[in-house]
């Protein structure tokens, strides 16, 4: 089966955001140019560490000698997005992402694959599921600004969740947790 390609070059709006309550979240990136609208589901941790990979990135290209792009240091402000998703419909829950610099674009690339069910069981119809999930890819350009906000905003959507145990680390629910519950 041939490969459904999700392309978005230079996208009008390029987002994580998240649906339902601390504890309970699901978080998607969501990329939109014109009316065509996609959702991938990511896990928190991927929503993190792609901000994270992502400034990385710009930071190197900012003190890459000779390098002939305007980085910024700090999100313009005119690309700040603080609107909640768009009307989400899953698209695929991601597995593997990739990111990466273009340089004759001067563009953030970012890739979104489905997670491979492996393991899901021997009969034939599983493995036919599998296989229509794996066609699947999200390919996101993004200029180096829009790059930037996006971090931001993923930094901040994914903060705003529930706060970390100052002992071990783990998100705190709001009925206690086992580092600070007292002792019966």
């Amino acid at each position: 089966m041939p490969t459904t390609v999700h392309e978005f070059a230079w996208p009008d709006r390029v987002v994580v955001g998240t649906i339902g309550v601390s504890g309970a979240r699901t978080f998607y990136l969501q990329v939109r140019t014109g009316t065509q609208i996609v959702s991938v589901a990511l896990e928190k941790q991927q929503s993190a560490l792609l901000a994270e990979k992502i400034d990385e990135i710009l930071d190197q290209l900012i003190t890459l000698e000779g390098n002939p792009f305007s980085i910024p240091t700090s999100t313009p402000i005119e690309l700040v997005d603080n609107d909640p998703l768009e009307a989400v419909q899953e698209q695929f829950r991601t597995g593997a992402m990739s990111l990466g610099w273009d340089p004759t674009t001067a563009q953030i690339v970012i890739e979104a694959q489905p997670v491979a069910d492996v393991g899901a069981g021997d009969d034939n119809e599983s493995l036919d599921e599998d296989d229509a999930d794996a066609s699947e890819l999200l390919l996101v350009r993004m200029p180096v600004g829009t790059a930037r906000a996006f971090a931001k905003r993923t930094r901040e959507v994914v903060g705003a969740g529930r706060p970390a145990c100052p002992l071990c680390g783990y998100p705190v629910d709001a009925g206690g947790h086992i580092c600070t519950l007292p002792e019966v």
